[in-house]
């Protein structure tokens, strides 16, 4: 036996050396500050850009009140106590360590959850659905997002034009559309562009404020957390109400999390408490003494703080920054959709690298022109970011309480803490991610619907992929000759041998693959030499390339080969044999051997396992799932499919 591997799930990157594709931290490419100033362009863009809509809603949305000073100071307190809650404590300093060997994110967390000791199945398997439903709310939070960023950015043309006010939809949808084009050539050369660009963005935001509340310094004393208990006990329905809205100004928590694995727990934590969370203060501050000296500035209290001159640069800017918000989300649901491919809980899909250096840089047609027609949609169906603002944040608040109870279970069963400090930080985050969430159910009838109703559909094509999966793999696993069945008939039957390499491709890896079996009960031959591939995602992010394969000589020809790829892993069968080849010295002509695979026909019955309307989408989903050859990159003049019917 030639073994390579040796898996480290428990390892942690360091906080400056984030998981890389070929093994070598980011770090030793990159310094503290330019790994800084990246996530100042990547992760900090829809929570930086929560000013261009979040206290125009609080006042002047759906549940409006008159600002008065006990209401602004209020209002303030709740937005400050929040950001230091929800993302100083809750995000930048607690949750970001429960990394899975440096990748962060909630389809991480639900890969760490699965290796975790639970005392039943039923429990973890409850404990994965969670995460994957948190994982399915945001492909509803990723639609909102762009098209309520940049909504709102070009509304300021109603206040630096208001005759232009008509134009504001058309060049919004002229925004998106541009940004959803350029998505197949990659963002490498743009994303150079992000980090710059987000400096200035807040530097703005904090001069713009400090202007404001350098003329009324009293509005600093709504940091006091008096404020916001004043607020509520003086008319407590209004400030439950009010709850729905603030939680905008916290949208964009979890990226800090989720781009954990890019560039490290230190440089985003520098990034937030130096630059982010006080730019954000200094404007939400702004914005409130302003609306305090001018109540009629509540209907876009972002744009009033602007000197005349400056409007027409500010909209650019903030069109700018709501583009790198947006482009921020739908990398990350390029991101999420590859791992869950990777993890099962997705078929194949079509998955272009547009960068051979960084492999998180990826292209996904399908997601990426879904995304456009749901975000079109909402544009011209909702027509401005105040009625998007109806639909946005249930989403979020459902995400931010599944990151806390997953996160917690980790602290207990992976830290092992005591169960009381557990219980406790438990339940004081949940508290407050509860009381956000119930605060935005009232938005359901309002277009909360929306995310709600993209996310249970979500949940529902990731859950039946994932079981039907499960469930064929155990059909074809039951129907597989056993290996040594196999080698007994190779070793006593004379069969015709061919020159040159075979390869099987085989998912479950246990028994021989029934591609084999066929072409030898159809042909009665067999090639010279037999591989059994088999690539099995692990649940660590990265599996590093000298820890990759596992490879057995069977005799007779054949020799068994595992390797072995993280979630974020790109599978490469051709230099996985090439690297066996070398390692192991095999003598595989890997350059001219043919490929087999099974082409499987599913047959739904009536046997037990899962409803028969899910069997019949599972059906549906795997006849439009993109072929293993070209998944796995393999040439396709060498690949022979053979036919397979399993019933199940």
């Amino acid at each position: 036996m030639c073994n390579h591997r040796r898996v480290t799930a428990t390892d942690r990157a360091p906080d400056d050396a984030p998981a890389s594709s070929n093994g070598r931290p980011h770090a030793a490419r990159a310094g503290a500050a330019g790994l800084t100033l990246g996530a100042l362009g990547v992760v900090f863009g829809d929570i930086g850009t929560s000013p261009l809509y979040t206290m125009h809603e609080v006042f002047g949305g759906a549940h409006t009140m008159v600002p008065d000073e006990g209401r602004v100071y209020g209002v303030l307190s709740l937005i400050f106590w929040s950001l230091v809650i929800i993302v100083s404590l809750k995000y930048v300093l607690f949750i970001m360590r429960a990394d899975n060997d440096g990748e962060g994110g909630i389809m991480a967390l639900i890969a760490l959850v699965t290796r975790l000791p639970m005392r039943t199945r039923r429990a973890k398997w409850a404990l994965i659905a969670l995460g994957v439903f948190g994982a399915s709310l945001f492909y509803g939070d990723g639609m909102i997002t762009p098209a309520i960023s940049v909504l709102s950015a070009t509304e300021g043309l109603e206040i630096a034009a208001p005759s232009l006010a008509d134009y504001v939809v058309p060049i919004a949808l002229v925004v998106l559309t541009a940004l959803f084009v350029i998505q197949r050539y990659g963002t490498g050369a743009v994303g150079a562009l992000f980090g710059p660009v987000m400096i200035v963005w807040f530097a703005v935001l904090a001069l713009l404020g400090i202007a404001e509340v350098a003329d009324h310094p009293a509005v600093l004393r709504s940091l006091s957390p008096s404020y916001a208990g004043q607020f509520f006990a003086d008319d407590p329905g209004t400030a439950f109400l009010a709850m729905g809205s603030v939680v905008l100004a916290v949208t964009g928590a979890e990226a800090l999390y989720a781009d954990m694995g890019h560039f490290g727990r230190a440089p985003i934590r520098r990034a937030w408490f130096l630059l982010v969370f006080p730019a954000l203060l200094l404007n939400y501050m702004g914005q409130g003494a302003l609306v305090i000296d001018d109540p009629a500035a509540v209907d876009n209290p972002f744009y009033r703080l602007a000197p005349d001159w400056f409007q027409y640069p500010l909209i650019v800017l903030a069109t700018l920054a709501t583009v790198i918000a947006s482009q921020a989300v739908i990398s990350g649901a390029f991101s999420v959709t590859r791992q869950a491919v990777q993890l099962g809980f997705l078929p194949r899909l079509l998955i272009r690298h547009t960068s051979e250096r960084e492999i998180g840089q990826i292209y996904v047609p399908f997601v990426n022109w879904a995304l456009y027609v749901a975000i079109v949609a909402l544009v011209v169906g909702f027509g401005s970011s105040s009625n998007l603002a109806s639909a946005y944040g249930i989403a979020v608040t459902g995400t931010l309480a599944i990151d806390t109870i997953l996160a917690f279970v980790v602290v207990r069963l992976l830290w092992k803490k005591p169960l009381w400090l557990v219980l406790a930080g438990a339940a004081g985050f949940l508290l407050v991610d509860l009381t956000f969430l119930a605060a935005n159910l009232t938005k359901v009838v309002h277009g909360g619907w929306f995310p709600l109703a993209v996310g249970a559909v979500a949940f529902t094509l990731l859950m039946t992929w994932q079981r039907g999966r499960t469930l064929v793999a155990d059909r074809m696993r039951a129907s597989e000759m056993p290996l040594e069945e196999l080698l007994h008939r190779i070793s006593s039957v004379a069969r015709v041998r061919v020159p040159g390499t075979a390869v099987y491709l085989t998912a479950t890896g246990d028994g021989a693959p029934l591609s084999l079996t066929h072409n030898l009960e159809h042909n009665h031959v067999l090639h010279e030499q037999v591989v059994l591939f088999t690539a099995r995602t692990t649940g660590v992010p990265h599996v590093e390339r000298g820890d990759r394969l596992t490879v057995r000589d069977l005799g007779h020809g054949v020799t068994r080969v595992y390797a072995d790829y993280g979630f974020q892993d790109r599978p490469d069968v051709l230099a996985a044999l090439h690297q066996a080849n070398e390692e192991c010295d095999l003598g595989l002509d890997v350059d001219e051997a043919s490929f087999f695979l099974n082409h499987v026909t599913l047959l739904p019955t009536s046997a037990a396992g899962m409803r028969h309307w899910r069997k019949a989408l599972f059906v549906v989903m795997q006849r439009n799932s993109t072929s293993a050859a070209r998944h796995f990159g393999l040439p396709s003049e060498r690949v022979v499919e053979l036919g397979a019917h399993v019933r199940f």
